[in-house]
């Protein structure tokens, strides 16, 4: 069968947009609209536009690199790097300023969030009244009503369910007051029963490629039991707000739900519909399979046009909805140089920049710290997801930037061509110490040499936060590149990956470490152990950059402890899903934020500077919740009383 896609046009500056459908095309293609009639929702054209909206609403947050960064700067696995401004500084929370209403980001998602509930709820409240419309299409609307006010709730607390006309209710006029319910209400009143009856409703197989089916509501309902369970149990008395017993309005307690998560997972594994997990974890990131079947829900782009791919093909803005969140953990490795002679320096670029998914545009914002290459990837042999992970060899391409020679002179003064390695970060300290000195054919970006070898050396004490593996698995990939660098100035045509069939199994295995009865042969070891497993198996040497065919999964389950706990739990999540923007939700869910991310190493954002620092953070309870944006907090026409009692606390 011809396959279907969701194209979506980039849309007005409102993002409250409405969209029309294609009478009898394949596509769904979106006009933008500024306004609402009352009875746009009553039309089949209507629902249908609308269905297409909230799918072009994914873009305006995912791939959006200011909230990508509030999701992984501050947290174990990212620091910021050496031009990061402000916005990316103060998500650190190592004295480089305050998270406020106005820096913290967050308002990327409030901003595309609920305006997009307003959508769903037009097409829930009127879509019946056109006679033609299936459960299966509300049932999309119910979905993505529910996925924004999880989002929502996560990051601050307890969110308005009156947009203006009521709970839950379709709004056509501007309001300039709101309250805020209490964070169960949101989950008992919106988050689970929309959930529920989408699983009840949806297909098992997408009626368009990348449509949302019962199985993507599954791992959201799943989600949404197991962080619901976690905020009820409080193990660590986290601050939640607007302030409220830890009681559930239908008289369930955090165990109920742990059973509730781990129930809804499996069955979800048991009963896939299309979707299954890719052989290898090379097979999951890399830019040639994207869209597969591990995949359940992506904000989508195109290369083919500029209409669909809602953003320019050869430039970027920065800015939604273009996806450029890849950019901001690649550092400047244009500034490479190696020597046209071998008789005196005479340096050129011999990295050039280039759409290629190991390169792309850097922008150096953030970097991995040095316990993720140590510790968190600390098995680089069996384990290929490290090296699924990041790029740690940067490889000579300078003939498709003009430069005519065959061959260059590099580290030691020895030979490279064009495809070879220039620079290489190590899996470990070598025995023999890195001459890290700048004389004549020694680095210019503060790299060093081993005897005998051509290429420049950075060890995992080495990385700072000017020079560090970047970030592939998010790397620009594009196929109209030709024999030249192709566009790397363009933001990312790849779609950017929201949920993915293996979140199930460690979502299970969560609520089993929690104390969720568990089926035989679904252990949270058991659980764990299937991911482990893929990530044993190898068919290609991503930065070796040659086929790799060994199975090393017996090494990795063996290696697993009889009982696994939460803790391993996360450190199994961050190599499976390492920058991919899960982290501070991880780690503010399970409560373990303080604990695993307080300190960290890294050093500094000088050339040359190979010195790890230790780095001490002041995690306080109130962060884990953002701050309401201020665009928000000016728009409400309120006293000053229920407008300061509307914001977080801690950020008045």
């Amino acid at each position: 069968m011809k396959s279907k896609y969701i194209k979506t046009l980039k849309g007005s500056a409102i993002v409250m947009l409405m969209v029309f459908l294609a009478g009898c095309s394949k596509i769904l293609e979106e006009q933008p609209r500024s306004i609402y009639e009352p009875g746009f929702f009553k039309t089949e054209n209507g629902v249908n536009g609308g269905l297409t909206s909230l799918y072009a609403h994914l873009r305006y947050i995912y791939g959006q690199a200011y909230y990508y960064n509030t999701c992984e700067t501050g947290t174990d696995e990212v620091t910021y790097a050496q031009s990061a401004d402000e916005n990316f500084k103060v998500m650190d929370i190592s004295g480089q300023g305050n998270i406020t209403p106005t820096n913290s980001r967050a308002d990327v998602l409030w901003g595309a969030a609920f305006p997009n509930i307003n959508t769903a709820s037009g097409i829930i409240e009127n879509a019946t009244a056109v006679g033609t419309i299936s459960n299966a299409l509300i049932a999309e609307a119910r979905f993505f009503r529910a996925f924004d006010y999880f989002q929502l709730v996560q990051t601050f607390g307890g969110v308005p369910l009156d947009l203006g006309a009521g709970v839950l209710k379709f709004n056509t006029a501007p309001v300039r007051v709101s309250v805020r319910n209490t964070l169960p209400e949101v989950y008992t009143k919106a988050i689970f029963p929309d959930l529920k009856t989408a699983v009840n409703d949806l297909p098992d197989n997408p009626r368009v490629t990348g449509a949302v089916t019962k199985t993507v509501a599954r791992l959201y309902l799943a989600k949404a039991y197991l962080t619901y369970a976690w905020w009820l149990q409080n193990p660590n008395n986290i601050p939640t707000y607007p302030e409220t017993a830890r009681i559930d309005p239908d008289g369930h307690d955090a165990q109920w739900y742990f059973q509730q998560a781990y129930d809804v997972a499996t069955t979800a594994i048991s009963n896939p519909g299309p979707f299954t997990l890719q052989p290898t974890f090379y097979d999951v990131n890399v830019g040639t399979n994207d869209r597969n079947k591990e995949l359940l829900l992506f904000a989508d782009h195109t290369e083919t046009s500029e209409l669909y791919n809602a953003s320019s093909l050869t430039y970027s803005n920065g800015g939604a909805p273009e996806n450029f969140a890849g950019w901001m953990m690649q550092w400047n490795y244009t500034n490479i140089r190696s020597s046209t002679s071998n008789t005196s320096w005479a340096g050129v670029s011999s990295v050039q920049r280039e759409a290629e998914q190991h390169l792309g545009r850097p922008w150096t914002r953030m970097c991995p710290t040095i316990a993720v290459i140590k510790s968190t990837f600390a098995d680089k042999t069996n384990d290929s997801r490290y090296d699924g992970t990041f790029v740690t060899v940067y490889r000579g391409n300078w003939p498709k930037g003009g430069v005519s020679n065959t061959i260059l002179y590099n580290a030691n003064n020895m030979q490279v061509k064009p495809g070879e390695a220039i620079l290489t970060f190590l899996n470990e300290e070598p025995a023999t110490p890195i001459d890290y000195s700048n004389s004549a054919y020694k680095s210019n970006i503060g790299a060093g040499v081993l005897g005998g070898r051509a290429d420049f050396v950075v060890s995992p004490n080495g990385i700072s936060r000017i020079v560090y593996p970047g970030l592939w698995k998010l790397g620009t990939y594009r196929t109209d590149n030709g024999t030249g660098l192709g566009q790397p100035n363009a933001a990312s045509t790849r779609p950017y990956n929201i949920a993915k069939f293996s979140e199930l199994y460690f979502i299970a295995a969560e609520a089993a470490a929690k104390g969720a009865t568990t089926q035989a042969g679904k252990s949270a070891r058991e659980l764990i152990n299937v991911i482990r497993a893929r990530a044993g198996k190898w068919r290609w040497d991503n930065n070796g950059n040659i086929a790799k065919v060994e199975d090393h999964s017996a090494d990795m389950t063996a290696a697993t402890p009889i009982s696994i706990d939460i803790d391993y739990i996360l450190a199994e999540r961050s190599r499976e899903y390492y920058g991919e923007g899960y982290r501070w939700y991880d780690l503010v869910r399970t409560q373990k934020w303080i604990a695993l991310a307080s300190t960290y190493q890294i050093s500094g954002s000088n050339y040359g500077d190979h010195t790890p620092q230790t780095i001490t953070r002041n995690i306080q309870s109130y962060l884990y919740l953002r701050p309401i944006p201020q665009g928000q907090m000016d728009a409400l026409q309120l006293n000053e009383t229920d407008k300061k009692a509307y914001q977080n606390p801690g950020y008045n």
